[in-house]
């Protein structure tokens, strides 16, 4: 018997419209020590699906109605509370999204894992203290002693993390549910990440059911995948026979979606037309047929699509529309070719539109009773970069580095501790607001999190108006024109003016942003992390929709990332920043082929590709971004790289040096180490 069987899984809420069927008929099951990804775009029905196995839905609106899962025997759908309750954590652990949201904030992190084993094992509060450091030290947290005395708030993105995977398997569970566990992490810290995981499904002999968006992830790690739509399983296959021969049309726009490190720089990425469907408005027949191109009266709308084997364990909803190389995958799959980039001046007939020299950027520590300054948070710790009149600069790197407040510090959001700040040839780096105001019109900014930046009590309308307000533009009517003008130029109806941020999708929300940051007609735009929290079907259309609107306005970014295949795919050079300073910069096709800095090349190894072929393991850089309170002395990269220089390199003094024309690294004797082999001797 599998270890879980999930068949015919009905799970439905009721609502003000009803009650609407979230998850419509799904099964699968999951053997010991067998990994199953679960994929789809945000609003497929992965969580509820997780949610409804460990029975934790919303009540009173959430029921299971129809189906069962059988875990280990026994149908957890009849089962009392009381003894669910003992399985859940003991015998299935879960792996929240949110790891901030899944700890508790106002204890620290050695109560919190001890809970696990004082409610679940007859043991002393000393033994589950002992246990709990012994399971920090085993998930890979450095000092464990000291880290079990922390708050969450205390800890990176990456060390809570390994704290919620520690929860999940304190007691040795038979299945693990791990809801998208690396959505909001670095690559680095992804790859870490999964590899622990692996590692202790190997030692355990546990299930894993990984719910995620992303395919990298899904192909490197799943031995099984099953592929969700609207509530519904569409397609469902071993890993290498789902990515070599997809069947279904929603799983071939999902890869062709994937900007790879193998695209074609600038190419147009495939989409897929349109978003999920709201519960209400579901189809009775195939739900995917509305995206594909099915005309309103076509029959496949009426009828569900059996589910079938097409192939020897690859099974499919046979739709004839979408289970093939039918009618809507041209229309499906949308254009593809390259774009014409915005060919810049040649360098010696122009300035550069931006520039950076030894830029810091500095907050203050303040302590004790009478919060005197004690330290400096060195975010940015002498930046010089360069950026010509519509180019692309993408800046990568790890949370933490920099990379935000640099460019907050740019569009003078920050204040520059030190450094200068040219734009257009005008020094702003100390310019106070009356100065400021009229270059606010060329230089705007995409914030990472679209529903955070866009006020949710003022209608699309009304934040698209506000910056002609407030640079006294136009009459009222002149601003209603402009506003539906930026709407359409974004792909969005005239229509959602007078809608509220709420009522759109996380991809519709970032277009709005997008709109708001075009509105004055800018030359330069900070996006920071414009697509970090997309699904891939929508981040290929936001990618498209910034290369479309540079070529058509002239426009410069800054773009900012730490996925390495986006950033190369929509740059012209890349910069890359390790705790407050650039250590790699370059054309993006150089900096990609010929890596020359061990932090870049870390970070290309991390990028999940999918790639079948390979037979070594995947190298991991070790250990999180240092304080930048106190960054180590010297070159600051040089703990976490395995290099004979090391000792040599904690006294240097990084500089620039440049390995190929317009190719630099910071020289530091461990990053020399590396490039010497490939320059024959290379000076400092």
């Amino acid at each position: 018997m599998p270890l879980l069987s999930v068949q015919n899984l009905t799970t439905a809420f009721q609502t003000d419209e009803g009650l609407l069927t979230a998850v419509d008929g799904v099964s699968f099951s999951i053997e010991p020590g067998q990994t199953v990804g679960l994929v789809g775009e945000s609003g497929c029905g992965k969580s509820v699906t997780a949610f409804s196995i460990n029975r934790l839905l919303p009540q009173p609106s959430g029921r299971i109605l129809s189906g069962s899962i059988r875990f280990d025997g026994k149908d957890l759908t009849q089962i009392p509370d009381d003894e669910l309750r003992a399985i859940r954590g003991r015998d299935i652990g879960m792996i929240f999204q949110e790891p901030m949201a899944a700890l508790n904030p106002v204890h620290r992190i050695g109560r919190q894992l001890s809970e696990v084993f004082l409610l679940h094992t007859r043991c002393s509060k000393k033994q589950a203290w002992d246990q709990s450091i012994a399971l920090l030290e085993k998930v890979g947290i450095p000092e464990p002693e000291q880290r079990a005395m922390d708050y969450p708030h205390q800890l990176s993105g990456g060390m809570k993390q390994r704290v919620v995977i520690a929860m999940a398997i304190a007691l040795k569970p038979k299945l693990v549910i791990a809801d998208e566990p690396t959505t909001a992490l670095d690559v680095t810290v992804q790859a870490q990440i999964l590899a622990l995981m692996k590692d202790l499904q190997k030692e355990m002999g546990m299930g894993l059911l990984l719910i995620t968006h992303d395919l990298g992830v899904i192909a490197e790690t799943c031995d099984e995948v099953v592929v969700m739509y609207a509530g519904r399983v569409v397609e469902q296959a071993p890993v290498r026979d789902l990515f070599s021969h997809p069947r279904h049309a929603y799983t071939r726009g999902l890869l062709a979606s994937i900007p790879r490190l193998s695209t074609p720089r600038r190419s147009r990425l495939r989409t897929i037309p349109g978003t999920v469907p709201p519960l209400h408005l579901m189809p009775a027949g195939c739900r995917f047929c509305p995206r594909n191109g099915a005309p309103a009266d076509s029959p496949t709308l009426t009828v569900r699509p059996p589910f079938i084997e097409a192939a020897p364990h690859h099974f499919i909803e046979a739709c004839p529309r979408c289970s093939g190389s039918g009618t809507g995958e041209a229309g499906l799959m949308g254009e593809t070719g390259p774009l014409a980039p915005v060919a810049p001046k040649p360098a010696h007939q122009q300035k550069p539109l931006l520039e950076v020299k030894n830029l810091r950027v500095f907050f203050p520590v303040k302590t004790g009773v009478f919060q005197r300054t004690s330290a400096s948070v060195k975010a940015v710790d002498e930046v010089s970069l360069t950026l010509q009149a519509g180019e692309t600069l993408g800046l990568i790197g790890e949370s933490g580095c920099g990379k935000t407040t640099l460019g907050k510090a740019i569009v003078r959001l920050h204040q520059p501790t030190g450094g200068t700040l040219t734009f257009q040839g005008i020094d702003l780096t100390n310019a106070g607001p009356r100065v400021l105001k009229p270059h606010r019109r060329d230089l705007q900014m995409i914030f990472q999190d679209p529903a955070e930046s866009l006020n949710s009590r003022h209608t699309v309308g009304t934040i698209l108006e506000e910056p002609f307000i407030i640079h006294r533009m136009g009459t009222p009517a002149e601003r209603r024109t402009w506003v539906a003008e930026l709407l359409e130029k974004v792909g969005l109806p005239a229509g959602a003016a007078n809608k509220f941020p709420f009522e759109f999708s996380g991809g519709q929300r970032q277009r709005i942003g997008i709109a708001r940051a075009i509105a004055l007609k800018p030359k330069l735009i900070v996006c920071d992390e414009p697509v970090s929290a997309l699904d891939v079907s929508v981040q290929s259309q936001v990618i498209n929709l910034l290369l479309d609107l540079q070529k058509e306005l002239g426009l410069s970014y800054l773009f900012i990332a730490h996925n390495l295949a986006v950033v190369k795919h929509i740059s012209d050079r890349i910069a890359i920043m390790y705790l407050g300073r650039i250590v790699e910069t370059g054309p993006a096709d150089e900096v990609y082929q010929n890596p020359r800095h061990p932090y870049t090349k870390a970070l290309i190894a991390a990028i999940p590709e999918g790639d079948f072929t390979r037979t070594s393991p995947r190298p991991l850089l070790s250990g999180d971004i240092p304080s930048p309170i106190h960054p180590p002395p010297g070159c600051t990269f040089g703990h976490r790289v395995q290099c004979a220089n090391y000792q040599a390199s904690l006294t240097c003094d990084p500089s620039p040096h440049e390995v190929s024309p317009g190719h630099f690294i910071q020289a530091c004797p461990c990053a020399l180490a590396a490039v010497t082999p490939a320059l024959g001797k290379t000076e400092r």
